[in-house]
């Protein structure tokens, strides 16, 4: 599926350039994820995410496919997989960034793919969910990144960005708190409960029906 957004930064493009391609930096304010090790171009962690009773771990990697500063334009692919086997995940996310007054004007487009439990959502609840999400990242990115650009005091720049991992050369660990799951309802609301409430209730049904199959078998 092909999800756009956008959003305004109020820094100009080449700060805003030299920020949102700093992975390490920016990952604190991603909803759900956490970055847990770096080696060469390749960003490894974990992205978490809940809809009622279901809770799902996407565990991958992500690298920059293109990174154009000339013409402020990025490519970045990202693959996961649940960590319980019932589904994968993969992202190609083009951003592209322009002036905007004194600010920049940032357009994502994101081809996605996903397959199990949280697919059965389709498109619109995605969508939904993005846009929350994506709300919640820029004023996380305002409040704390962008307030100071490049002061070492930046949570990302001096806590998350750990020692290598002496066991694995090349590969420096990330360390920081773990990722709280995102809640799809709470993030999407009303319109979201609307369309999933017919698969949580088979949900339900089919929980309730294993704990009475093992009462019946304790019995």
């Amino acid at each position: 599926m092909e999800l756009t957004n956008d959003f305004r930064v109020a820094v100009p493009p080449s700060t805003a350039w030299t920020v949102l391609t700093d992975v390490e930096r920016i990952a604190p304010c991603m909803p759900g994820a956490k970055l847990e090790e770096v080696e060469g171009d390749e960003y490894r962690g974990v992205v978490k995410v809940k809809v009622g009773p279901i809770t799902a771990q996407y565990k991958g990697k992500a690298a920059f496919q293109e990174l154009d500063e000339a013409g402020r334009r990025a490519v970045l692919r990202a693959d996961g997989r649940d960590t319980r086997g019932q589904g994968n995940a993969s992202a190609t996310i083009t951003a592209t960034l322009e002036p905007d007054g004194e600010g920049t004007y940032v357009s994502l487009q994101t081809e996605l793919t996903i397959t199990g439990k949280v697919a059965q959502f389709g498109r619109g609840v995605m969508a939904d969910v993005s846009t929350k999400l994506l709300g919640q990242f820029v004023e996380c990115l305002e409040s704390t990144v962008l307030a100071a650009p490049g002061n070492s005091a930046d949570p990302a720049s001096a806590e998350q960005r750990g020692a290598g991992d002496a066991s694995a050369p090349g590969v420096r660990t990330i360390g920081g708190p773990e990722a709280k799951p995102v809640d799809l309802m709470k993030s999407a609301g009303a319109p979201v409960m609307k369309r999933v409430a017919p698969i949580l209730m088979v949900v339900a049904l089919g929980w309730l029906a294993r704990v009475l199959i093992r009462r019946r078998r304790r019995d």
